[in-house]
C-alpha cells in the first residue's frame, strides 16, 4: 500500500508537469540551459592572451628579451608599450590592460655589472582571477628570461664562479587540478549551485501550490490517505531528474579534465543525490512552516541563493565571524563541496568522505521530518489553504 501511494503521487506529479509549461521548464529545460551556458562559458578552461601593457624605459636587448618572452606566453600578450608608468596606469584603470610591467632605464647596465637588476609588476586584483593568472605568467616569463641571464651576461662578464644558486629555493608542485584550470574549478562550483537552487524552487512550488490551491486534500486522497508516501512520490520525479543532471555535470567535468576520478564517482553521484533530497526537505520544512507559496520562495531564494558564497570554496572560513561559520554549515552545498573535493580531485579515503555524507543524510531527514510533521497539520487546518 505505501508503494501504491507512492506510484500515485509521483504519477499525479507528472500529470501536472505534463499540464504546466513553466512548472514542467523549472524542472527540464531552464536548468539543462542554464548548464550548458556555464559550460559554454568557461570552455577556455585556462585564460589566454590576457592583454598587459610593458613600460620599456630601457630600450636594451635584455628588455626586448623580455617582451619577447612575455608575449610567448600563451597566457599573456602585450597589447600596449606606453612611454610612462602613469599612462600603463590609466590603461589599467579603462581596464584595457590587467597587469603592467615596468622596466627601469638602465636595467641591463645594472644586469652586466652587478649581475642583478630589479622589475617591477602590477596586476589588477579587482579582477582577483585574471590578476593572478597575469602576475603568475608574468613570473614564469621573467624568471625564464633570468635564468638564461645568469649564463649568457653574469657568467661572461664576471666569470662562471660568479654565478651561484640561490640559498634556498622554493619547488611548488601542485597537488590537485594539476592544469590549474579555472574551467574544472568554476564549473564543479556552478553546476551544484545552480542545480540544487532549481531543485528547491521546483519543490517549494511543488509542495506550495497544493496549499495554495487548497488542492491538498485532494493529492493525499490519490495518495490514499499517506502523507509520507505521498511527499515521498511528489519529490520522486524532480530527485530523479536532477540527479541525471547533476551526473551529467559530472561526466562533463571529467571529459574536461582528462583525468579521471581520483576517488569513487559512485559516491560522488549519491553525495549529489543527498543534497537534491536535501533541498527538496527543507522545501518541504519552507512551505510547512509558512503555508504561504511567496514566502517559502522568498525564504529558498535567500537559503539557497547565498550557498556559493558561505560554502568556503570561494573564500576560506577560517577567522570568519561565527554566523558566517554557521550559515555555511546549515547549508547542504557545503557539505557536498567537501565531498566533491575529497572524490573528484584529491582521492580522500571513503572514511574521510564519510562525515559530509552523514551530514548531508541529516539534512535529508532532520528537514524532512520537521517538514511532514508540519504540512499534516496543515492539510488538517482549512485556514492553511488559498493563502497566496
Amino acid at each position: 500500500m505505501p508503494m501504491q501511494a507512492l506510484l500515485a503521487s509521483a504519477r499525479r506529479e507528472c500529470r501536472f508537469l505534463l499540464g504546466s509549461p513553466w512548472d514542467l521548464a523549472l524542472a527540464t529545460w531552464i536548468p539543462c540551459l542554464l548548464l550548458i551556458l556555464m559550460a559554454w562559458l568557461f570552455s577556455s578552461g585556462v585564460p589566454r592572451e590576457l592583454p598587459i601593457a610593458v613600460v620599456d624605459l630601457d630600450r636594451s636587448a635584455i628588455s626586448r628579451d623580455v617582451v619577447r618572452h612575455l608575449q610567448a606566453s600563451p597566457g599573456l600578450t602585450v597589447s600596449e608599450q606606453p612611454v610612462s608608468l602613469q599612462s600603463a596606469f590609466s590603461l589599467a584603470r579603462a581596464l584595457k590592460v590587467y597587469g603592467v610591467v615596468y622596466i627601469p632605464a638602465g636595467t641591463g647596465h645594472d644586469i652586466q655589472r652587478s649581475g642583478n637588476a630589479s622589475l617591477f609588476s602590477y596586476f589588477n586584483a579587482s579582477y582577483q582571477v585574471a590578476g593572478q593568472a597575469v602576475a603568475r605568467d608574468i613570473d614564469a616569463a621573467v624568471q625564464a628570461v633570468s635564468a638564461r641571464l645568469a649564463v649568457a651576461e653574469v657568467a661572461l662578464s664576471r666569470g662562471p664562479g660568479s654565478v651561484r644558486a640561490a640559498p634556498v629555493a622554493v619547488q611548488s608542485t601542485v597537488l590537485f587540478n594539476p592544469s590549474r584550470s579555472y574551467e574544472h574549478f568554476l564549473l564543479g562550483l556552478l553546476f551544484p549551485a545552480i542545480l540544487h537552487m532549481a531543485m528547491c524552487v521546483a519543490m517549494v512550488g511543488a509542495f506550495g501550490r497544493e496549499l495554495r490551491d487548497a488542492t491538498i486534500q485532494d493529492w493525499l486522497r490519490d495518495s490514499h490517505n499517506r502523507l509520507l508516501p505521498a511527499v515521498i512520490g511528489k519529490i520522486t520525479p524532480y530527485f530523479l531528474l536532477f540527479t541525471v543532471y547533476g551526473a551529467a555535470g559530472l561526466l562533463w567535468l571529467l571529459v574536461m579534465n582528462g583525468t579521471g576520478v581520483a576517488g569513487g564517482l559512485t559516491w560522488l553521484i549519491l553525495g549529489q543525490a543527498l543534497m537534491y533530497l536535501g533541498y527538496a526537505a527543507i522545501a518541504l520544512l519552507f512551505v510547512a512552516i509558512t503555508r504561504n507559496m511567496v514566502s517559502a520562495l522568498s525564504m529558498a531564494g535567500l537559503y539557497a541563493g547565498t550557498s556559493l558564497a558561505f560554502s568556503g570554496a570561494t573564500f576560506p572560513l577560517q577567522g570568519a565571524p561565527w554566523f558566517t561559520r554557521l550559515w555555511s554549515d546549515l547549508l547542504p552545498y557545503t557539505a557536498y563541496l567537501k565531498l566533491q573535493a575529497q572524490q573528484l580531485d584529491m582521492g580522500s579515503a571513503l572514511t574521510v568522505s564519510l562525515w559530509p555524507m552523514g551530514t548531508l543524510l541529516l539534512f535529508v531527514l532532520v528537514a524532512g521530518a520537521g517538514g511532514v510533521v508540519l504540512l499534516r497539520r496543515a492539510s488538517r487546518d482549512p485556514s492553511a489553504w488559498g493563502r497566496r
